[in-house]
């Protein structure tokens, strides 16, 4: 199974978002375009802020934090 893998730092996180019809809010959380009150979630469940976002899984917009626990996770997929 080939994978695709994009790497990306900081300065285009939100074209990203853009693309997958995400917004920012006025506390730097990723919320829905359409719907500024919804919060995207992680896969565990937690609110996503923009200085956390690492990326997004294949499937369902599954929001991955940057931070180790989240990337030991996917790892493990």
């Amino acid at each position: 199974m080939d994978k695709c893998v994009l790497t990306f730092d900081d300065s285009i996180r939100e074209v990203i978002l853009d693309v997958f019809d995400k917004s920012i809010d006025s506390e730097d959380f990723i919320v829905e375009k359409d719907n500024p009150n919804q919060r995207v979630l992680s896969e565990d469940g937690q609110e996503v802020n923009i200085n956390e976002f690492g990326g997004l899984k294949k499937g369902s917009e599954i929001f991955i934090k940057k931070d180790l626990i989240s990337l030991m996770r996917l790892s493990k997929e």
